[in-house]
C-alpha cells in the first residue's frame, strides 16, 4: 500500500528532474506528469514542485555541509524537496524523512542513496533554526547580472524576496457584480480583485458562470490603459491565453484576437464561451496577416522572456536563459512595426511585455518612435486610478515584482501607450 502523499511527492520529484535536468518548463510538463493522480494530489504535486523551485537555492545551502559531492540528480531533488517541506511547510520530520527514504528505495537510480538521505535529513531536521538566517534565494547569474545593471542591488534583492513569497490569485471581472464580497477578496487600487487563499480556482463562485477570469493585476493594466470605447474596432495581437481580449470585449469593443498558435487559441475560445463574451478569432502569423481595414486601437502583448512572471512561474530561472533574447527582441520590433502599419491615423497603440529587461521594454519603444515618426508617446493614457508616480519612466510604466509588497506584489511588466498622428 502506497503511503499517503508519496505519489504527489514522486510526481513533484519527476517534475523537478525534468525542469532542472532537461530545462523544460512546468507548463510543458503539466498536466501529463500528474494526470494519473486524483485532483487533490495533482494540486499538491504542483505546489510541492513550485515551492521547492522557489527555495532551491537556500535548500542547497542547507544541504552543502552534509554532502561531500553533488548527488545524482533525482536523489538531489528528493533531498531538496524534503528540506523545503521541513523548513518552509514545517511538516512533521518523521513523515518527511520516511517519505524521502521511500522515494529513494523505489527508484533504481537512487536505491543506494536511501541511507545517505536518511542520515542527512535527520541532521537537517534538528538544525532548522539557521534556515531563516540564510540569504534569500538568488536569481541565476544570467538574469541577476542584467537586472543589477538596470535596477541596482537593493531593487534586485527586493525582487528576489517577492519571488520567494510567491503570488496570490488576481482576477478581473465583468462589470455588474460585487465579486469581492462573494469571494472574500480585496479590491486593489488599480481595480483588480486579489484573493490571498484561493484554493481550486474552478470551484470558486462565479468561475463556471463566467463572471471573472484569472489575470495578474499588472497584466490587467494594458487593456485598461488602451481605454477602448463601445463599438471601436480593436486588435489584440498575440492574444492567447485571452485575458486582455476578454477585457476588451467586456468593454464593448469589436475585438479581433490574433495569435499564431492554434492550441493556445483554443484557450481563448474556451474562455470566451465560459464568459459569454465575443471576439473574432484569427489564427495566423501577425507579421503576414493583413486586416481588411485599419484598427481604431491595437494591444500588442509581445512574446518575451517572461522574466517578470517568476513569482508565479518559479521554474523559469531553472529552465531558461537569455540565449534567445536577440531573436525575441527582433520579433518584438517587427511586431511593433506591423502594429503601427495596421493602426488608423489617430489610432492608439499599447505595447507591453511581461519582462524585467529594458531591452524588451523601454528600448523597444524608443526605437520604434525613432523608426516611425507618426507614432508618439501618449503619457496622458497612463494616468489611471491606482498607478503610482514611481512606476512611471520616460517611456511608459515599469512595474516590478517588489512593488506593492504589503499587498503581495505584482508581476513585472513594461507598458507603453502611443498614438498615431491623425
Amino acid at each position: 500500500m502506497t503511503k499517503p502523499g508519496l505519489a504527489a511527492r514522486r510526481a513533484a520529484v519527476d517534475l523537478l528532474d525534468a525542469i532542472t535536468g532537461e530545462r523544460r518548463l512546468l507548463s510543458e510538463l503539466l498536466p501529463e506528469a500528474v494526470e494519473a493522480l486524483p485532483a487533490e494530489e495533482r494540486a499538491r504535486a504542483q505546489r510541492l514542485a513550485a515551492n521547492c523551485l522557489r527555495w532551491m537555492d537556500r535548500a542547497d545551502r542547507v544541504l552543502g555541509p552534509y554532502l561531500r559531492r553533488r548527488p545524482h540528480l533525482t536523489g538531489h531533488n528528493i533531498l531538496r524537496l524534503a528540506v523545503v517541506e521541513l523548513a518552509v511547510d514545517r511538516s512533521a520530520a518523521h513523515g518527511v524523512v520516511d517519505a524521502a527514504v521511500e522515494l529513494c528505495r523505489n527508484s533504481p537510480d537512487t536505491k543506494r542513496m536511501s541511507g545517505l538521505v536518511n542520515a542527512v535529513l535527520r541532521k537537517v531536521a534538528v538544525d532548522l533554526d539557521r534556515w531563516d538566517s540564510l540569504p534569500m534565494p538568488r536569481l541565476p547569474k544570467w538574469l541577476r547580472k542584467p537586472l543589477l545593471t538596470a535596477y541596482g542591488k537593493t531593487a534586485v534583492e527586493a525582487m528576489e524576496m517577492a519571488h520567494a513569497a510567491g503570488a496570490p490569485l488576481d482576477i478581473t471581472s465583468k462589470p455588474g457584480t460585487d465579486w469581492a464580497a462573494k469571494l472574500g477578496g480585496s479590491v486593489l487600487p488599480t481595480g483588480s480583485l486579489r484573493l490571498q487563499e484561493a484554493g481550486q480556482v474552478s470551484a470558486l463562485p462565479g468561475y463556471a458562470e463566467g463572471g471573472w477570469w484569472v489575470q495578474d493585476a499588472a497584466a490587467a493594466l494594458p487593456a485598461r490603459i488602451l481605454a477602448v470605447q463601445p463599438g471601436e474596432r480593436v486588435l489584440d495581437m498575440c492574444a492567447a491565453p485571452g485575458g486582455k481580449a476578454l477585457q476588451l470585449a467586456a468593454a464593448g469593443a469589436r475585438v479581433t484576437a490574433l495569435d499564431i498558435s492554434e492550441a493556445r487559441m483554443e484557450r481563448v475560445r474556451e474562455n470566451l464561451a465560459r464568459t459569454g463574451l465575443a471576439a473574432d478569432l484569427v489564427i495566423a502569423d501577425a507579421l503576414e496577416w493583413r486586416p481588411q481595414q485599419p484598427f481604431d486601437a491595437i494591444l500588442l502583448d509581445a512574446p518575451c522572456s517572461a522574466t517578470g512572471t517568476i513569482r508565479r512561474h518559479p521554474d523559469l530561472p531553472h529552465a531558461k536563459d537569455l540565449g534567445g533574447l536577440p531573436e525575441l527582441t527582433a520579433l518584438q520590433a517587427a511586431l511593433l512595426d506591423r502594429a503601427a502599419g495596421m493602426l488608423r491615423p489617430g489610432g492608439r497603440l499599447v505595447y507591453c511585455t511581461c519582462s524585467l529587461l529594458p531591452e524588451e521594454g523601454e528600448a523597444q519603444v524608443t526605437a520604434v518612435i525613432e523608426r516611425r515618426p507618426k507614432l508618439a508617446l501618449d503619457r496622458a493614457a497612463l494616468t489611471l486610478p491606482g498607478i503610482e508616480p514611481h512606476w512611471q519612466v520616460p517611456e511608459g510604466l515599469r512595474l516590478r515584482p517588489d512593488y506593492w509588497p504589503e499587498r503581495g506584489g505584482m508581476d513585472g511588466f513594461f507598458i507603453a501607450a502611443m498614438r498615431k498622428a491623425a
